[in-house]
């Protein structure tokens, strides 16, 4: 992304040269000039590198986060109908005992 649009690498700014006229800039300070070009263009190129790689660590990060949440939400979705179906056998069991209990027990209530 940002090397499109920087027109100029380091080295190409230091391999420049500028024609010497007996009226022109002196080349003392343009080399001068031109070495803080270049020192801002390597810290720059550093610093694009460093968060293209923070990127990449964030993206997969949010990746496994995403999934976690994934799998947690299918888990409680699982849990919450696993307790539904439990609540109804639960009740379906009181019921069939209590029916035992009125054979076995002969009470009629």
């Amino acid at each position: 992304m940002y090397s499109e649009k920087i027109a100029l690498t380091p080295q190409e700014i230091l391999d420049k040269e500028f024609k010497i006229d007996a009226r022109g800039y002196r080349p003392q300070e343009v080399d001068k000039f031109l070495d803080l070009v270049i020192n801002d263009y390597n810290e720059f190129s550093n610093e694009i590198k460093n968060c293209k790689k923070e990127v990449a660590f964030l993206q997969d990060e949010n990746n496994k986060l995403r999934n976690e949440l994934r799998r947690i939400k299918a888990n409680i979705e699982a849990a919450e109908g696993t307790a539904n179906s439990s609540q109804v056998s639960n009740i379906d069991l009181l019921r069939r005992l209590s029916q035992l209990e009125k054979v076995v027990y002969g009470k009629d209530e």
